[in-house]
Formats: structure tokens, sequence, C-alpha cells
């Protein structure tokens, strides 16, 4: 009895499926409970599957509180999260229990710059529109004024946060020939900024000099609408905004009136507030807003990268050990 106890696997619920070579990991070491629905579990069944688990594999869907945590029961050795953020995570419940949390940190940098700067050029030079204009069979013959938008070379590029995918994003727009502008809550030392040639500037002044402004910012009680009424008319009216960090850093009550009214030219969205975004929400019927569903991560490379990341994390907890990129606990 003793060696069958020792000899038995950690039991852990991932919560959706992620790419093989993460499940493989798992499966080596773990008894996998995989949820292998496209949507994420519902609430009830999400807390029935956790208990008496000794780790769980969650995403951004899936919400970590106490209630979850005494659902799974004291035995629950790590959450890890498959994702760089980790706002669907009370991280500091987590540490009061002794709970571990792991993320998937700097292996989506490169790939989020490179959607960011995507729909920035999709929304300026009115892809989606073009490709409407098209398959409605609208295209009758070249026109001088048809689909006209701003260029993108030469143009001031304004970074709301500049950490790692807001410095990708401007060595993108280096070679583009652009203005580069950025915000931050800390001044970047002059090492970090100038072999990007990025010049720092209040928020306010920001917004006004920048043709495009592209927000990469954690979302906090700080940031949660910081792109709001107030913000958005300090914008140029040829402006476009593009958000890849979180839904809710965006009023999206107050962008859709300033996209309706001509505040700004246009937003890019990859992400919304909730999501997925209502087909009823005021955004979703306009030309000059482009929303793609949450993808900046979405290159096969990257996503193997988080999967094995968010293994590593999962077997690490479950044995005991530290994780290889544990999220820090509160203060």
């Amino acid at each position: 009895m003793a060696d069958a106890i020792s000899e038995a696997r950690p039991r852990v619920f991932v919560a959706r499926i992620i790419p093989e070579l993460g499940l493989d990991a798992v499966r080596a070491v773990c008894d996998v409970d995989l949820w292998e629905d496209d949507l994420p579990p519902p609430r009830d069944e999400l807390l029935r599957r956790v208990a008496g688990c000794d780790g769980v594999l969650t995403l951004l869907t899936d919400k970590v509180d106490d209630e979850f945590l005494d659902a799974a029961g004291s035995g629950l050795k790590v959450v890890s999260n498959y994702a760089v953020g980790f706002d669907n995570i009370d991280v500091a419940a987590c540490a009061r229990r002794g709970i571990p949390v792991g993320n998937t940190p700097g292996v989506l940098t490169e790939t989020t710059a490179d959607l960011a700067f995507a729909l920035m050029m999709a929304a300026a030079r009115r892809l989606p529109e073009g490709d409407r204009y098209v398959r409605d069979g609208h295209w009758k013959t070249w026109g001088p004024l048809l689909l006209l938008g701003p260029d993108v070379h030469g143009a001031a590029i304004g970074i709301v946060g500049f950490g790692r995918i807001g410095q990708a994003v401007a060595r993108r727009a280096q070679g583009f020939g652009m203005e580069i502008l950025y915000h931050d809550v800390n001044r970047l030392p002059d090492d970090v900024t100038r072999p990007l040639g990025a010049t720092f500037l209040p928020l306010e002044d920001l917004l006004a000099r920048s043709d495009f402004v592209s927000l990469h910012v954690n979302l906090s009680p700080v940031t949660r609408h910081l792109i709001n009424a107030e913000t958005l008319s300090w914008m140029k009216p040829t402006a476009v905004l593009v958000n890849t960090s979180r839904g809710p850093v965006v009023d999206q009550v107050a962008l859709a009136t300033a996209l309706r009214d001509g505040v700004i030219w246009a937003a890019a969205l990859d992400v919304t507030d909730p999501e997925p975004i209502p087909m009823d929400d005021p955004l979703v019927g306009l030309d000059n807003c482009l929303i793609v569903p949450h993808i900046a991560s979405a290159s096969r490379a990257t996503r193997d990268k988080m999967a094995q990341m968010a293994a590593a994390n999962l077997v690490a907890g479950v044995r005991g050990q530290p994780l290889p990129t544990e999220v820090p606990p509160p203060a």
C-alpha cells in the first residue's frame, strides 16, 4: 500500500486543449483531466473539475479566486497560467495559501509586436474595408479618392507602455522612418531609449502629437479606462488607436462615440471588454474600427513555446520545485 501511494501520479486539470508539446510534457508526469471543448469550462464545471487536483493549468478565461481555491482543496500545489497576463488570477489569495502561480513571459514579445504593427497598417490602409469592397462587388474601376488613408512611413507613433513589447514595436517603427514617442509610468534610461530614437512625453502631449497610438500597458486600477472621452479628445482627428494590451484599458463607449463623431479617425483592437465582444456593441458596426479575436500571440511557434513554459511550471509545481517562470507574489 505504501509503495502504491508513493508511486501515485499527480492529478492535474488542464482547462483547454493546448499544443501537444505542452500536453505531452504534462502527460509524461501527471494524470491529466483535459477540458476538450472549444469554449471555456462553465464556472460550476470548472469548480467541480479542479476538486482534489495537485495542479491546474488555466487560461485567461478561467477566474482563479478564493472560491476556486476552496473548491480545489488544500492539496493544490500550483496554478500555471497559459498566458503572460494573470489578471484572471488572485495572486495574493494564492500566496496566502502558499500556492505559486506561473505564467509565460517574454515568449510572445516579438509576435505581439508583429500583430500590433499589422493592425496599425491594416487600419491605416483600410485593408478590411478594401477586402469587403471587392467581395461585395463594388470594385468597378480605379478611383483617385478610393479608400484613402494616412501614410505609415514617416508618421509619429506614440507608444503607451514602453516595456518589452512597446520597445519591440519601436524597433519596427524605426524601419518605417517613424518619429517614436513613448509614455510610461517611469522614464526609461537613455541607454534603452537612445538606440530606438524614442522620446519621452507626458501622456497628453504624446496623444496630441501622435499619428498612431499603440497601447502596451498592464491592466491595473490606474490603467483601466486610461483611454476615455477626455484622453481621446487630446488625439488628432486623423489619429489611429491600436490596442493589443487589455480590453478594459479603453472605454469602449467613449471610443465608439469618438470614432462615430470624428474625434479620431480609426481604431484597431485585438482585445475588447468583454471578450468576445457582443455583436450589438456599437464598435462592431463601425467601418473605421478593425477588431480581431485576441490573436496577438497566435503564431505556431509562439503558442508552442507558451505550452512548453506552462507545462514546465505545472510539472515543477506538482513536484514541489521552484517554478521556472513564477509570478512574484504581492509585497
